[in-house]
């Protein structure tokens, strides 16, 4: 199901309560969300994935909110499965996108993406580095460590939204 987070930001991830272990360690009772999110504008930009385990849900949420558009971007602030797994995917279906991260997760593809060559695919983003949607303009700040050393988050200063990666996150649905 896809909500609107503004009149532009729609939420395009999924619940996964079917799950009882994140990354096979850690207990979920109340599952997980996997947060993506889509920026519709002069270019639109997808905010990252989801774990595969729930593919054909966010898929169909992507496809309901791109409402038979393509998008431009793809941003990979984090290359962890529950971010990134669909990549792969998303250049096959949308193959002119560009998949906008950091240069850590650019040398981390060819690690969770053995068989595709998506470097041709990558926009670098450094930090302190801007991308214009057309009214939204995404300025990216790294954060590494805060999970990972190629997390990357994006500010939005139209809406004032934060993609913040895992850096505010906890486990659980949300619903």
């Amino acid at each position: 199901m896809v909500n609107n987070i503004t009149p532009t930001i729609k939420y395009i991830g999924v619940d996964d309560l079917d799950i009882d272990l994140f990354e096979s360690q850690y207990e979920v009772p109340n599952g997980m969300a996997y947060n993506s999110y889509l920026i519709e504008d002069e270019k639109i930009a997808i905010m990252d994935t989801a774990d595969a385990r729930k593919g054909k849900e966010w898929r169909a949420n992507l496809e309901e909110a791109l409402a038979g558009r393509k998008p431009a971007y793809l941003v990979a602030h984090h290359m962890e499965p529950d971010h990134a797994s669909l990549i792969a995917e998303v250049v096959e279906k949308y193959p002119e996108v560009k998949i906008v991260t950091s240069g850590k997760a650019i040398t981390m593809l060819g690690n969770f993406f053995p068989t595709k060559d998506l470097k041709a695919n990558c926009l670098e983003i450094k930090n302190g580095d801007t991308l214009e949607l057309g009214e939204h303009t995404l300025t990216f700040v790294a954060a590494p460590m805060v999970h990972w050393p190629e997390v990357m988050v994006s500010y939005d200063s139209k809406d004032k939204v934060l993609f913040s990666a895992d850096g505010f996150g906890k486990f659980g649905a949300l619903s």
